[in-house]
């Protein structure tokens, strides 16, 4: 599998450490408010890279951060009036729903930063005891960048030609400038009753800290893969960089994987302009995960991702599609055994196997699903087509699948509660549509009506309800 090395800038082939066996760090999200579409851009496209390691056999253990003490979640829980853990609960609670709305796998372990302060003072004091901390006149511990022979190395930074800053107090700041990081914060009433007791003062870590102690606690001090968002590039990770390779003179990370900006209608998202999106602000707009979770991977991971409703529009007709297809297969295979793969089918895997493996490109494995679909319409079109056929080709839907997470998810949400009589007429009402067999589709519709169902047609596919 060849994948995009933000850190040399070309494609490399990915060769983990331990053969068969990739283990990756995703940075999660910062529970101080629901997470937006921007943040699941990435989140599903780490999913799609986790699928793909598993379809090419590989085990995997991922491991994503929850950041639960930063400045934004101190300002949040201080504001409600509230401690910081009762303030971030309920938004850590929302992002794992939120996951399973969007069928994104669960990763191996979601380490939260509060749980693990000891692990990142010691990382501290490694730090000062390789003379690359240092204690400011605050009670903050301070990273001495200039300390750090190739800081700036994944960013690709011009240190000569940059704005330097003394120190940096805050968690987050501009490419533009660069300084001395806040490893430790020392205490100030801004941060109330979050604090921490340490060798140098009472307390609280910096942002970046708390991902490379995480990291390195679950992984080893060099591990595979990081990922990300591009915003998170410089400081985040330069600065996560910095600290472990800092801390144990090893290199941290063999190969970094950015995706791009999420836009919607083609601009930057912002409460602003109004085009500010939770997942849940879409769902009450009546879509659903699956519709949005198409859109989301629907792209070139390194591309920006221009979100528009109009896609969700385009998404709802595709997946209605690409039912209608699988449904036909269903009713056609019935309860027969997988037989051969007819070569359409093997071509369809093989073109998508090689997307996929070039830097996860998801559009052409798209392309190659929808070859799927139109080769087995024609195939069950035709008079020849064997039930054995057509449940070989079911199985390579599933193979696609267990990438895409589409093709299987939701449908059973759609049909439970109906009765298996009604589930099978539906599905044989779809084979014969996607047979243009349109007489004995009209038949099975009044069947349907006889029994107190209502079947319609729309560009969603078949929609029944109790008369």
């Amino acid at each position: 599998m060849q994948i995009y090395n933000s850190l040399t800038r070309c494609k490399e082939m990915l060769q983990p450490i331990e053969q068969g066996h990739v283990k990756i760090y995703t940075c999660g999200p910062t529970v101080y408010n629901f997470a937006h579409i921007g943040n699941f851009r990435a989140y599903t496209f780490e999913d799609v890279l986790r699928r793909v390691l598993l379809f090419n056999g590989c085990r995997v253990t991922q491991v994503m951060n929850l950041t639960d003490v930063d400045d934004k979640t101190i300002r949040g829980a201080r504001a409600a009036g509230v401690p910081l853990k009762t303030f971030t609960q309920p938004f850590i609670q929302a992002f794992f729903a939120d996951l399973k709305t969007l069928n994104i796998q669960p990763a191996e372990v979601y380490p939260a930063a509060t749980d693990h302060i000891p692990e990142m003072i010691t990382l501290v004091e490694k730090l000062f005891a390789r003379g690359l901390a240092y204690k400011s006149e605050d009670g903050s511990v301070y990273f001495s960048v200039a300390k750090q022979p190739g800081y700036g190395k994944l960013a690709h930074l011009d240190r000569e030609n940059l704005r330097a800053g003394a120190r940096v107090a805050q968690d987050e700041y501009e490419k533009e400038s660069y300084g001395d990081f806040a490893l430790w914060k020392g205490w100030d009433a801004n941060d109330g009753d979050v604090v921490w007791d340490s060798p140098w003062g009472r307390g609280r870590p910096g942002w970046h800290l708390e991902c490379s102690a995480m990291s390195m606690k679950y992984l080893g001090e060099t591990f595979d893969l990081h990922t990300g968002g591009i915003d998170n590039l410089f400081p985040h990770h330069e600065n996560e960089i910095a600290q472990a390779e800092g801390a144990t003179g090893k290199p941290f990370v063999n190969y970094w994987m950015h995706c791009a900006h999420l836009r919607v209608n083609g601009e930057k998202m912002s409460k602003s302009l109004g085009n500010f999106f939770t997942l849940r602000d879409l769902l009450q707009k009546g879509w659903s995960g699956r519709e949005i979770r198409y859109v989301l991977i629907n792209g070139h991971y390194r591309q920006p991702l221009n979100f528009t409703f109009d896609a969700l529009d385009a998404a709802r007709a595709s997946l209605a599609r690409i039912d209608e297809c699988v449904d036909a297969l269903t009713a056609l295979a019935g309860s027969a055994k997988v037989g051969a793969m007819p070569s359409w089918a093997d071509d369809a895997r093989a073109v998508f196997a090689a997307a996929v493996n070039d830097d996860l490109n998801v559009p052409e494995a798209f392309a190659a699903l929808f070859s799927l679909v139109r080769e087995s319409n024609s195939a069950m079109r035709g008079n020849a087509f064997k039930p054995e056929e057509a449940a070989a080709v079911l199985s390579a839907f599933d193979a696609l699948d267990a990438v895409f997470g589409l093709i299987r998810f939701g449908r059973a949400l759609r049909e439970e509660g109906l009765p298996p009589e009604i589930d099978a007429l539906l599905k044989a009402r779809a084979a014969a549509r996607a047979a243009k067999d349109w007489a004995g589709s009209d038949r099975i519709r009044d069947d349907l009506a006889a029994k107190g169902w209502e079947v319609r047609d729309s560009k969603e596919g078949q929609k029944v309800k109790k008369l």
